[in-house]
């Protein structure tokens, strides 16, 4: 009766320790361009609709719209790199200068970025690549997961 007893503590004991030292399963976090865009039109509720608009129209001379703009359907880097640190130059986007300086937006992780990024460029009209954690994090230096 001893050794049963003893046989099954020590079998619950390994058991407990395997269990203690298995890593739990990753978060995955769905890769498609269009749950990207789905996550992203969240993250551009919140960051960028107060100047860029509902329709990505923008404002007239203030704020450039994110339709028919070459500078967000152009070079993933480009626009990746001015949503990390923001633009405040006065320099023409398409032929039009707008007076309104965009802040950066580095507090954002990689991925919310790659989902806000691609959505825009799949909306609005725009038909560009998606943009992925991994583009932004190339862009940043490697930080902020």
């Amino acid at each position: 009766m001893k050794k049963m007893l003893l046989v099954a503590i020590i079998c619950s004991a390994t058991v407990y320790v395997w269990a203690q030292t298995q890593k739990p399963a990753k978060k995955s976090i769905a890769q498609s361009p269009a749950a990207s865009a789905q996550r992203g039109a969240g993250v551009y509720k919140t960051e960028c609709l107060s100047c860029h608009q509902a329709d990505g129209g923008g404002v007239p001379h203030l704020n450039p719209p994110l339709y028919e703009n070459t500078d967000v359907v152009g070079d993933k880097k480009k626009i990746i790199s001015i949503v990390l640190k923001g633009m405040t130059d006065r320099i023409p986007i398409d032929g039009e200068y707008y007076g309104n300086n965009m802040a950066s937006h580095a507090n954002l992780t990689n991925q919310q970025i790659a989902d806000v990024l691609t959505y825009i460029r799949a909306s609005f009209g725009n038909k560009a690549s998606a943009v992925t954690a991994e583009d932004v994090k190339a862009v940043r230096g490697g930080k902020k997961a």
